[in-house]
């Protein structure tokens, strides 16, 4: 039996909510985390006719990427288009969750989605976070330092970059003496005892802090387990705004233009003036990135990809590099069906789909 709950356990596990910005609204909307869960819908946005899509199909979990509730909501009256949506879930059994700006600030969600659909290669974040990871130091005993390591190991601790189970170990001599009410593993009560012991040192991530320290003391065979955690402020390039890359070969500004109109079903590009120069590094940012044009000028990009672009943005190209806009929904479209693929990956026999309606509110007069 899955309950809902589970679903969405499992999702911040890839995209924790601490990730979100600070002006974000992430996480549950509405509904019992408690309820079974009857099968996923996947969507962009939150509408009516998706809700009536998961009602017919009998999915009573509704993940979307944009938070329904962005701004502050004081009444529930049906003159208002989000408390209508509220009133029919609460009627209807529904439960909603939005995974918008942490999805956005992992490398394989949303821009990594984007960067794979166009062909980039290397790909990295491209404006990396601080403060996500931190540092743990314990001491343990020769002989159980690789069950303790393996343990932590396990638990994701150890993780930098493409490589697993990073660790430091030293060795040294512990000293301690246990009272009356202890129940010592080596050494006597009221005697200081001197034992050889392994200082381990490792990286995780802040989220997974409590399932680590967890591992930690079930593994390790003392009564009193001592172990420190340090805060970080290094950067890692799989957290982060944004996404840069390359294509295998340099391409025509024209080509990149077509690739990207072709492969986001977009009617229309915005774009800067041409550089005449040929496109081999491109950024590219899910949705309203216009934040980040600065950091793809620090990275000597040829190209950045995003949306909601206004007028004057546009300058800040200077020449130097080409800026497409390719519309919020366009860029963001397919980040139901990854998802879809996410959730069906851990839960293979479980009902999820992706939504069939199109929720872009944007039209184009062609």
């Amino acid at each position: 039996m899955v309950q809902v709950k589970d679903i969405i356990n499992f999702l911040e596990t890839l995209a924790p909510l601490h990730l979100q910005e600070s002006y974000d609204n992430s996480g549950w909307v509405v509904g019992d985390p408690e309820q079974v869960c009857n099968g996923v819908l996947t969507a962009l946005d939150l509408t009516l006719e998706v809700m009536d899509e998961a009602i017919e199909k009998n999915l009573n979990l509704i993940v979307v990427h944009h938070p329904p509730i962005f701004k502050g909501l004081k009444q529930i009256l049906p003159t208002n288009p989000v408390a209508r949506m509220l009133t029919k879930a609460i009627k209807s059994d529904l439960c909603v969750y939005a995974i918008h700006t942490n999805l956005d600030n992992v490398l394989w969600g949303v821009n990594g989605e984007i960067a794979n659909r166009i062909g980039l290669k290397n790909t990295r974040v491209l404006s990396p976070l601080s403060d996500t990871h931190q540092k743990l130091v314990t001491f343990v005993p020769l002989t159980h330092a690789e069950m303790v390591r393996e343990s932590l190991f396990q638990a994701g601790a150890g993780a930098i970059g493409n490589y697993r189970e990073c660790s430091f170990n030293t060795s040294g001599m512990g000293t301690f003496k246990a009272l009356e009410n202890a129940n010592p593993f080596v050494g006597e009560k009221y005697q200081q005892h001197k034992e050889e012991e392994i200082r381990i040192e490792v990286i995780l991530p802040k989220q997974l802090q409590p399932l680590i320290l967890t591992a930690l003391h079930n593994s390790h065979p003392y009564e009193t387990v001592a172990y420190d955690i340090f805060p970080l402020n290094n950067k890692f390039d799989e957290l982060g705004a944004g996404a840069i890359g390359e294509f295998p070969a340099p391409i025509d500004e024209k080509e990149l233009l077509l690739l990207l109109k072709t492969t986001f079903k977009t009617g229309v590009i915005k774009h800067s003036p041409y550089t005449a120069k040929k496109i081999k590094t491109v950024a590219l940012c899910g949705g309203s990135g216009k934040s980040l044009i600065i950091n793809a000028l620090r990275n000597k990009v040829d190209a950045y990809v995003t949306a909601d672009l206004g007028y004057h943005d546009f300058f800040e190209a200077d020449g130097k590099l080409l800026l497409a806009d390719i519309g919020h929904f366009e860029s963001e479209q397919y980040t139901s069906e990854l998802l879809e693929k996410a959730i069906i990956e851990k839960f293979p026999t479980f009902a999820v789909q992706k939504t069939g309606k199109n929720t872009n509110p944007v039209n184009y007069f062609l």
